[in-house]
């Protein structure tokens, strides 16, 4: 087969398929022979109810796969950052580079985003195949030191970046981390390159949270899911002695949140830890409405933020942090599944087993 590609037409229906070899038609595209493919909680969720928001046209089908690395196969006539035979890792979205998001520097809210493995219209055919079109400025070529693997995780780590430089954690903070999924783990070795001084990551598993203590060393909380957001609020405020006493108890010392879960439970935790004049970002995905405290937030003034994917500066800073081992991601890495058992990936990661799944690419 010339370009093998994963193509899911809906829920729990996905195929096998040949499909063409993209084309470079631009002077500055590049084309990737893809190594792995990381297997993410969207791909999860596609497989399960056919889409997030849009779903898949049935009629045509879309290949999966966003997290990607891989081997620069064949370059444009204009391309210069990178050569036939580069490992490269790959930021699965490009923008339209002229409207006013774009020219103004966030071009990660452009509203024409080519992302990979989108429901249109138009689709954007995602990178779980064996030939893969970006742009060259899309693609980051990797050191030595860096296997194809670990490059996969650059996309979450890049996420995470963004999550913590828009929550502008400083030298001295306490900051908490709501989630020990991939990104949870991710912001919070992020935030302590940021200078972050105290770390404390929270889950309603307890095993989850195990490994990241065994991973990053940092401090955690088992949250109760029988338990009130707002009690599990003070119970972590109380045992990391992070109470604020005085007329509003309210809030702690907790100067910020990182929501990396999306569980409403979660959310309003979150919100009840903080101090006032504190910053939450919102980075986990879950319901669509939720009920939140706000109230609290209007009261305390806290600095409330979304948070969307990763932009300007994230993905390279993403890669100098693996690259440089200020953050490992090789322990993230649980399972390799082979590319025709792609299914099974997608599965495995449903049922919370391992932390990031991979797929191999196809083989000749």
């Amino acid at each position: 087969m010339k370009n093998p590609s994963i193509v899911l037409y809906g829920a729990k229906n996905a195929r096998l398929e040949e499909k063409a070899i993209p084309e470079l038609t631009d002077p500055h595209h590049v084309l990737i022979r893809i190594a792995y493919i990381g297997v993410c909680g969207s791909d999860v969720h596609f497989w399960h109810h056919g889409g997030i928001g849009k779903h898949v046209d049935p009629s045509t089908g879309i290949v999966m796969g966003h997290e990607a690395s891989g081997t620069i196969h064949c370059i444009g006539s204009s391309v210069t950052r990178v050569a036939v035979g580069d490992r490269v890792a790959i930021e699965p979205g490009t923008p339209c580079r002229f409207c006013s998001a774009c020219k103004s520097g966030t071009y990660h809210l452009c509203r024409q985003m080519r992302f990979a493995a989108a429901p249109g219209p138009p689709d954007t055919q995602g990178a779980l195949c064996k030939f893969f079109r970006s742009s060259e400025d899309f693609v980051y070529k990797l050191d030595d030191g860096v296997g194809l693997q670990e490059a996969v995780l650059v996309e979450p780590a890049s996420v995470a970046v963004h999550a913590v430089k828009l929550a502008d954690v400083r030298p001295s903070e306490t900051v908490v981390v709501m989630g020990s999924g991939t990104i949870g783990l991710l912001v919070a070795a992020v935030a302590r390159q940021f200078g972050a001084h105290r770390i404390i990551l929270v889950d309603v598993l307890e095993k989850k949270l195990q490994f990241a203590r065994t991973y990053l060393g940092v401090e955690t909380f088992c949250a109760d899911i029988e338990s009130t957001p707002e009690d599990d609020a003070a119970k972590l405020l109380k045992e990391f002695g992070l109470e604020e006493f005085g007329i509003d108890t309210t809030g702690g010392k907790v100067d910020t949140v990182i929501e990396a879960s999306g569980a409403a439970s979660s959310i309003n935790m979150g919100v009840h830890l903080l101090r006032s004049g504190g910053k939450y970002v919102q980075t986990g995905v879950g319901k669509a409405k939720i009920e939140f405290p706000i109230v609290a937030v209007s009261n305390k003034e806290l600095m409330f933020r979304g948070c969307f994917r990763y932009g300007a500066g994230d993905y390279e800073l993403a890669v100098k942090l693996i690259t440089k081992g200020l953050v490992h991601v090789k322990p993230l890495l649980s399972s390799v599944t082979p590319f025709g058992d792609a299914t099974k990936a997608w599965d495995k990661t449903a049922r919370g087993e391992g932390i990031k799944n991979l797929i191999e690419g196809p083989k000749d």
